[in-house]
Formats: structure tokens, C-alpha cells, sequence
């Protein structure tokens, strides 16, 4: 009996880690897309990403309050469904709506219906992210085992995210305004094919399920808001998403606005190199988080991350790196950012749930919330870039990750209101 139950213990670990790869690829779909809809609308290029993320604040704490009621596999087979769903809602946008003008001329049809795919897309990853952490962490036990899972779990979300902007990246190629979505409809084909897999593969595995907290979800949730280092994790983890999704989000848009040869296509592999640091900073984590305590290893990555975005503000353009074509070095110290960004997520989120409890299923859907950072901040930044300049927008990325290293530092210290 004891060999059969870890045995569904194993299973259901595999399991979370595939889908952490899978939030990464609809996620990472968004930032490439978006430079095909700015050469189209000017202020386009992170609205899909916004829509994407906007989804978490409606759906964070209905995704949690599902967990309960549920169960974390139908949870998780209901967040599958709708990501097949939003991924065919923006196949349909290649297809129709092109010429229909809708908003007073503001956008076309079939943009209208790209952000809905993205819409939906952000209700799926955002169940999916709610049932993935809790549960690797609550399979590892809590604490620095925990925090092990869930960067392992991480690192296949990295490596994920390195391949979907190189892909796309590959298939765009050289952006005008007569590229659209049928160019990047085989990734399309693929999102919809690795969804519909994922639904067979989870339907009949058998998972084990952490046991939950019965009563009353409201209670739930006010009893997880008693704890002052939660309340400071939801804020440090909005910041720390807009982070993770706007260096190499703006570092894409930056680099198409320079003259450089098959910008896109380069942009995108740059960018990837992001994403496959942030797998490599994950990986190694895994390793060392048995010894290194999580604390620890957000206040070291906060630090150098700091250190990195002000070099590359500073740096001036003219000093340039060979990469397929003469690229700023900037975008070196930018790129080597995704170490530091890799661990923040499962430090962040093992920092701010620690101790909670019966309240961990609670605590997750509040975070999932607030992912919605992801969205509002790049968009932001965006609007600074196109105000003052790209590396000024920067700026907006040094303050929230000062307030993260500040999280790490004091914010972070179990205390209940």
C-alpha cells in the first residue's frame, strides 16, 4: 500500500511539472505575437500580454475557491479546456475580421478576437498556475523541500519559455504590416494539439490529492489575509511578475525599433537566451535549495538584479555586442537578468505561504490574483518607453525589484496581524 501511494505521489509530481511547462509556452506566445499587432495599432504591442494577465484578477480566487470544492485534478482538467478553447479563439483571428472595422476604427475585428483568445488563455494558465505551486509545494512538504519542487517545476516552465520566442521569433521573421497570424499558425497548431494531449493524459492519470481544508471560503480567505508577510508576498509577486514579463517584453519592442537586419527573428532569440537563464538559474536552484535557505537566495538575486538593470540603463548604445548582427550590450545585462528573475516566483511564493496552513489553498488563489502585475506593469512600462524611452522605462523595473529585495530582507517574517 505504501509503494502504491508513492507511486501516485510521483505521478502526481510529473504531472505538475508538465504543466508548468505548458502556463510558460501560452504565456511566452504573447510578447513575439505583439509585434505583429504593433506594426498594425502603435499601442498594441502588450495589450495581448495585458489581456492575457488580466484574466488572474477575476479568475485567482474563484480558481482557488474551484481547488476547494473540486479538487485539484477536475481543477486542473477545467483550466485544460479553456486553454484549448482561447488557443482555437486565436487561430480564428488569422482567419476572419481582417476588414471589419469595429470601436470607430480603433481596431479591426480580428484583433478584437485575438485579445479574446488571450483573455480566455489568461482564465486557463491561471487555474493552472493555482493548482501547479500549492500542490508541488504541499507534495514536498513546505519549507526548503517545497521550494525544491516547485523550481524543478520551474525550471521546465524556463525551458518552455526559451523555445516559444525563438519559434516564433523563426516564424515571423521580418515584421510589416502585411504579417499577420496565419505566419505563426503551425505554433498555433501546436498549442492546440499538446492542450487536447494534456486533457487524455490528466483524465486517466491517477493523482493524489492533498487533503483540504473544509468551511467556508470567505473565512478562508480572511484568515489567510491575517498574515501581514502574505499580504507583502501578493504585492511582492504582482511586482515581481511585471518584472519577469517586462525585461525581455520591452527588450523585444527596443530591439525592432533599432536598424538591424531581421530584427525580429533576432529579438526573439535573445529573448530566449532570457528564458533559457531563467531555466538554468531554476535548475540550479533545485540543487542547492536543500542547503541554501529561500530567504537567502531572494536577497542575493534581488541584489545582483539591481546591479545588472542599472548597468544596462547606463551603458551607452554605441557599445554593441556581435550577435548575427551588431546588437547593444545593454541587452547583455538585461538578458542576465533571467538568472536573478528565475527563483523569485518559488521564493516569493514559499516565503509568503509559509506557515498558513489550512489557509495555503486560500493564500495560492489570492496570489494568482495578483499575477495580474503581469499585464498592468508592462503596460506601463511600455507607456514610459513610448513617452521618455525604452531605458528610462527601466526605471520602473529597479523600483519593483527594490521592493522585492525588501520583501526578502523584512517583509517576508512570519507575522499574523
Amino acid at each position: 500500500m505504501k509503494n502504491e501511494n508513492n507511486k501516485s505521489v510521483v505521478i502526481a509530481i510529473i504531472a505538475m511539472m508538465f504543466l508548468f511547462a505548458m502556463i510558460s509556452f501560452v504565456t511566452n506566445m504573447a510578447a513575439p505575437f505583439g509585434t505583429i499587432w504593433k506594426f498594425q495599432y502603435s499601442w498594441a504591442g502588450m495589450m495581448g500580454n495585458m489581456m492575457n494577465f488580466a484574466a488572474y484578477l477575476f479568475m485567482g480566487i474563484p480558481a482557488g475557491i474551484m481547488i476547494s470544492k473540486m479538487g485539484y485534478k477536475k481543477t486542473v482538467l477545467v483550466g485544460l479546456a479553456l486553454g484549448f478553447i482561447g488557443v482555437c479563439v486565436q487561430f480564428l483571428s488569422s482567419r476572419t475580421g481582417a476588414e471589419t472595422a469595429i470601436f470607430g476604427g480603433l481596431m479591426n475585428l480580428n484583433y478584437f478576437i485575438y485579445l479574446l483568445g488571450a483573455f480566455i488563455c489568461g482564465f486557463a494558465v491561471c487555474v493552472l498556475n493555482t493548482v501547479v505551486n500549492p500542490m508541488l509545494n504541499l507534495l514536498g512538504g513546505g519549507g526548503n523541500r517545497g521550494n525544491q519542487y516547485v523550481q524543478i517545476g520551474g525550471s521546465l516552465n524556463s525551458l518552455a519559455g526559451t523555445l516559444t520566442p525563438m519559434l516564433a521569433g523563426m516564424l515571423i521573421g521580418e515584421v510589416t504590416k502585411q504579417t499577420s497570424m496565419t505566419d505563426v499558425a503551425p505554433l498555433l497548431y501546436i498549442a492546440m494539439g499538446v492542450f487536447a494531449a494534456s486533457i487524455v493524459i490528466i483524465g486517466f492519470t491517477p493523482l493524489v490529492e492533498p487533503e483540504q481544508e473544509g468551511g467556508d471560503t470567505m473565512a478562508l480567505i480572511k484568515g489567510a489575509l491575517g498574515y501581514k508577510h502574505l499580504i507583502f508576498g501578493v504585492i511582492a509577486i504582482f511586482f515581481y511578475v511585471g518584472v519577469e514579463v517586462g525585461i525581455p517584453g520591452e527588450m523585444i519592442f527596443y530591439l525592432n525599433s533599432l536598424n538591424i537586419p531581421n530584427a525580429t527573428a533576432i529579438a526573439g532569440s535573445i529573448a530566449a537566451i532570457y528564458w533559457l537563464l531563467m531555466l538554468v538559474g531554476r535548475f540550479t536552484s533545485s540543487f542547492i535549495s536543500g542547503k541554501v535557505s529561500t530567504r537567502t537566495q531572494l536577497t542575493v538575486v534581488s541584489i545582483v538584479a539591481l546591479v545588472l538593470l542599472v548597468l544596462a540603463i547606463f551603458i551607452p548604445e554605441s557599445i554593441t555586442m556581435n550577435f548575427y548582427a551588431e546588437v547593444p550590450v545593454k541587452c547583455l545585462f538585461l538578458v542576465l537578468c533571467g538568472l536573478c528573475t528565475s527563483v523569485m516566483w518559488g521564493n516569493i511564493f514559499n516565503l509568503a505561504t509559509e506557515g498558513l496552513g489550512k489557509y495555503t489553498a486560500a493564500a495560492s488563489g489570492i496570489f494568482m490574483t495578483m499575477v495580474v502585475g503581469g499585464g498592468v506593469m508592462p503596460l506601463i512600462q511600455e507607456a514610459i518607453a513610448n513617452s521618455a524611452g525604452y531605458m528610462v522605462s527601466y526605471w520602473l523595473v529597479v523600483a519593483m525589484v527594490a521592493y522585492i529585495l525588501w520583501f526578502a530582507l523584512l517583509g517576508s517574517k512570519i507575522n499574523k496581524k
